[in-house]
């Protein structure tokens, strides 16, 4: 199958990682897949890492220049199916297919639970201008399905896949001492980008109700908050047990050198692909109910959530965690949600919305 991928987004985070993880997987199965990207893009930079051909073209704004571009580069790959992952690039490639004689199958993949607005253009988008829809979690197919905005079987939930052979746990206290952590301590682990709905003043203020010197808070990420966190490990009375490490291209070092995994997000999540990862090496975790995340920890013995915003009732969860180490609780991986469950699922949505355009002629 010859496959392309378009992303219209400039940053970076777990949605950009599906998308190149996706493609990867694909690659290795035998398929042709490309990437058409802005050229300003941190996807478009960082897509030879994964093996991706990407091809850089304007592709941030709805502008004829950009559809243009878009246009060029689908008559040029003849692709079967072209999967769209972002708004923008999603209606420009619905609108060049308008006007190409063969017309490729279209797949919009929703990452987060974000708002869809019901209006007629957007409707048509969803509908006329998309083959098959994936999303991330059942939460966000549900979002979709409401007031019958599209048709239960042109969507599907395919939950990001990760490597369950890399993420397994490994030897706590070499890690920590590897990676320049205090040993002794107890460690709260985040992993995720800067942005505020990610929770990360939030789980600061937690850290700091602790009142407890014999723990430590490592921040993985790096992104827009990245100021401000600097500002509040700065202010707590606890700054030099606040480690903010940025962005790290392989994590597994700082989840098997936590103690507990903590993502108090409050908005926009499909399933974060660190909570996978996180319940993949064994760490206890301490979330929230926002998007897909209680869909992933399900049955997960060692996932706890509380309310969103709340830095109290986040302190006494981590307090409890604190508690549960001194008894050794033991700690089990669950890893439903593999590479390979992710590419068949994913190879079976974009076959049929292949022959959907297929039986359509």
């Amino acid at each position: 199958m010859r496959i392309l991928h378009t992303e219209a987004s400039l940053g970076w985070g777990g949605q950009e990682i599906r998308v190149l993880t996706e493609a990867q997987v694909f690659l290795k199965h035998g398929h042709e897949v490309f990437l058409a990207a802005d050229l300003k893009s941190q996807i478009a930079k960082k897509a030879s890492a994964y093996g991706v051909k990407v091809i850089p073209i304007h592709l941030n704004k709805k502008r004829l220049k950009d559809l243009f571009e878009l246009r060029r580069v689908i008559k040029n790959i003849e692709p079967d199916v072209i999967n769209c992952h972002s708004s923008k690039d999603h209606w420009l490639t619905a609108i060049a297919r308008l006007s190409l004689r063969t017309k490729p199958a279209i797949v919009r993949t929703r990452h987060i639970s974000t708002h869809i607005h019901r209006n007629k253009p957007t409707r048509w988008l969803y509908n006329s201008g998309t083959n098959a829809i994936m999303t991330t979690g059942q939460s966000i197919r549900a979002q979709l399905l409401a007031d019958h905005f599209v048709e239960d079987e042109t969507i599907f939930s395919v939950p990001t896949g990760i490597d369950t052979d890399l993420f397994i746990p490994g030897d706590k206290l070499k890690q920590k001492k590897l990676l320049g952590l205090n040993a002794e301590h107890f460690v709260f682990g985040i992993i995720a980008t800067l942005r505020s709905w990610k929770g990360h003043a939030d789980l600061i203020s937690a850290f700091n109700l602790l009142n407890n010197s014999n723990v430590s808070l490592v921040i993985v990420g790096d992104g827009p908050q990245m100021e401000n966190c600097l500002k509040l490990a700065a202010e707590s009375p606890f700054q030099d047990n606040i480690k903010i490490v940025g962005e790290k291209s392989n994590v597994v070092p700082y989840l098997q050198a936590f103690d507990c995994f903590v993502l108090p997000s409050y908005a926009n999540e499909g399933i974060p692909q660190a909570l996978l990862q996180a319940m993949s090496v064994g760490l206890p975790i301490i979330s929230c109910p926002i998007g897909g995340i209680p869909e992933a920890i399900e049955g997960y013995k060692q996932a706890t959530l509380v309310a969103t915003q709340n830095p109290n009732a986040l302190a006494k969860a981590m307090a409890k965690e604190l508690v549960k180490e001194r008894f050794n609780t033991k700690q089990e991986r669950q890893t439903l949600y593999s590479l390979e469950r992710m590419y068949q699922s994913v190879l079976s949505v974009f076959e049929l919305a292949c022959k959907k355009v297929i039986n359509s002629k």
